[in-house]
């Protein structure tokens, strides 16, 4: 504890003497301050104990010393010591009665105790507290890495923090989810602060922002948070080393935190990124041993592929998983080039490739990206599925997209399901094909494709599934398309391409310049008679012509076109074609 008026009173060799505010003498004491001038208000900076003799001042005047205590009272000064046989034998009954009547506790000190020795005391007791809170800090921080090494981790670290501060404490992963709370109950607390989490994610580490009561009191660059209505006092702290953050610790007292429980959370602080953030050479080494798993797999090498995983990849390659392929569109709705699979001769993917399983924490991307990145953003999410679970994820950046391999049915794949349907719920976007002239993902925003379930040996088949279902996801305008869903509505929006339109308008340029001369009607006959499987008179009737001229128009398509349409192969691609070419085609 800090010194106060009262420990300074109990000193045995200040000898000093309560003469006022016996109720308040229990204040702590900030320093303590000689001033002779009739008004030291300018230099005070509150919490001090201020010692005066009155050389300056006319303590015998009621009505000055009434605003000498005032101001003293205003700027803070929690006590007042006079020097008794100096000036005055006795306090001055009318700056006693000023002193009682603001409440301002006078000390008395007697003429052999020096004021040098009160400010020594002072001095020596700030010093002695001091070295207590870095002791106690140094202890907690012993305490905090023992838990963090120990068998519960996290868990046991939260457990001594919120101990130790007499409070609680919670860990939120890099997705924001509350992943564990000391004691218990501190995780229904912790649940009702994710918007501040959220906002505090949001922002380049490190950062930090104090929500509740005594804000004002936080850590230096700390802000105020929106949930003020609140009986603690919490204080959010990033974690990470880089402008991207890996978590988030937040913990609960009743006041702000001193000086022990500050190094305390500091120390937390440190611990838990340790815990969030592997080391560099660790990272390399997964990144290029993830990288030749993946090659192994898709060459068609699952045996060897496992034995290389070893058990990093814990029963990921021993159960059924998915295959997901992740893209930010590089802009436009035109149609984009599969990417080749990762060949077994290949070298490293061009990122980082990293894997989860239950002893490490969300939050592992390649490079230091920000935090509204998606793809950044995607790996979070499912890592920190992953890492609540215990399940394994291999995560393969490749250039700009992603790769990875999650169980079929598990934690990882579903959170991936769930934030594809949070985004297009935000966007507005039916869970239903776009007709093709809907606009297809903008450049800031994920497309992603799912394979269907399958093991080592089939591996390259899932991957082709993760493109095909990429690109229907890319053409339909959807963030998210399982393998499954590829074959479900209409062919029609996988033809909402440039490349098929402009297939499509070379192939009927010719009739459309033929009816533009106003010859007859060639495209709407074609498009009748093939609607109706070259029925002759139903296709007629629908036009209102006779079948001969029907006929005759028929041949007139050939002519033109120098194809014949008894060949099933020239019905189907001029189908299309007419179809491509509609205006307000839908799905």
């Amino acid at each position: 504890m800090p010194p106060t008026l009262a420990s300074l009173v109990r000193h045995p060799g200040l000898k000093l003497s309560v003469l006022a505010g016996e109720d308040r003498l229990e204040t702590p004491v900030r320093w303590a301050h000689v001033s002779e001038l009739a008004d030291p208000v300018p230099y005070m900076d509150g919490g001090e104990l201020l010692l005066i003799t009155a050389m300056q001042i006319e303590a015998d005047d009621p009505e000055e010393m009434s605003r000498y205590v005032r101001r003293l009272v205003g700027a803070g000064v929690v006590g007042l010591g006079f020097a008794l046989g100096v000036k005055y034998a006795e306090v001055p009954p009318a700056l006693a009665a000023a002193a009682k009547e603001e409440g301002l506790p006078l000390i008395g000190v007697p003429r052999p105790t020096p004021f040098i020795a009160i400010s020594k005391a002072v001095s020596a007791a700030i010093a002695a507290d001091q070295y207590r809170a870095v002791t106690a800090g140094f202890e907690a921080q012993r305490e905090l890495t023992r838990a963090a090494i120990g068998a519960e981790g996290p868990t046991a670290l939260l457990a001594r923090l919120a101990a130790h501060l007499d409070g609680w404490a919670a860990l939120y992963d890099a997705s924001g989810s509350v992943v564990a709370a000391a004691p218990d109950w501190a995780a229904r607390r912790a649940a009702r602060l994710t918007a501040d989490v959220e906002r505090l994610r949001s922002r380049p580490g490190p950062a930090s922002i104090v929500v509740g009561g005594g804000c004002a009191a936080g850590a230096a660059g700390a802000e105020p948070a929106e949930d003020t209505a609140v009986a603690d006092r919490v204080e959010l702290q990033s974690l990470g080393t880089g402008r991207r953050t890996r978590g988030v610790l937040a913990v609960g007292t009743g006041a702000p935190l001193g000086t022990a429980e500050r190094y305390a959370v500091h120390s937390a602080v440190a611990l838990l990124t340790l815990t969030t953030e592997r080391s560099r050479a660790l990272q390399d080494a997964e990144q290029r041993l993830g990288g030749a798993v993946l090659r192994m797999l898709l060459a068609g090498e699952p045996d060897h592929a496992r034995a290389v995983a070893g058990r990093l990849y814990g029963g990921l390659l021993d159960a059924p998983f998915r295959m997901l392929v992740a893209e930010v569109p590089s802009g436009g709705g035109a149609a984009q080039q599969p990417h080749a699979a990762p060949s077994a001769v290949d070298e490293a993917p061009t990122e980082a490739a990293t894997t989860t399983t239950a002893s490490t924490s969300a939050g592992t991307a390649a490079g230091e990206a920000e935090a509204c990145d998606p793809l950044a953003t995607l790996i979070d999410i499912m890592e920190a599925a992953a890492a609540r679970t215990g399940e394994s994820v291999l995560v393969v950046p490749d250039g700009g997209r992603l790769i990875v391999l999650a169980p079929d049915g598990g934690a990882a794949v579903t959170a991936c399901a769930e934030h594809a349907r949070t985004v297009e719920g935000r966007r507005g976007t039916k869970a239903r094909p776009r007709d093709r002239t809907a606009a297809a993902p903008s450049g800031d925003e994920l497309v992603i494709g799912l394979s269907a379930p399958a093991g080592p040996i089939a591996a390259a088949a899932a991957y082709r599934q993760a493109e095909q279902a990429l690109s229907v996801a890319r053409r339909r305008g959807r963030m998210l398309v399982e393998h499954e869903q590829v074959a479900a509505g209409s062919v029609l929006p996988l033809l909402a391409d440039d490349a098929v339109r402009a297939f499509a308008d070379g192939m009927l340029r010719a009739l459309h310049e033929h009816d533009a001369t106003g010859r007859g009607d060639l495209v709407a006959s074609l498009r009748a008679w093939l609607s109706r499987h070259g029925q002759w008179d139903a296709a007629a009737a629908d036009l209102g012509v006779h079948r001969h001229t029907l006929r005759y128009r028929m041949r007139r398509v050939e002519e033109i076109l120098g194809r014949s349409l008894d060949d099933p192969d020239v019905r189907m691609e001029l189908w299309l074609a007419l179809k491509a070419t509609a205006s307000g085609t839908s799905a």
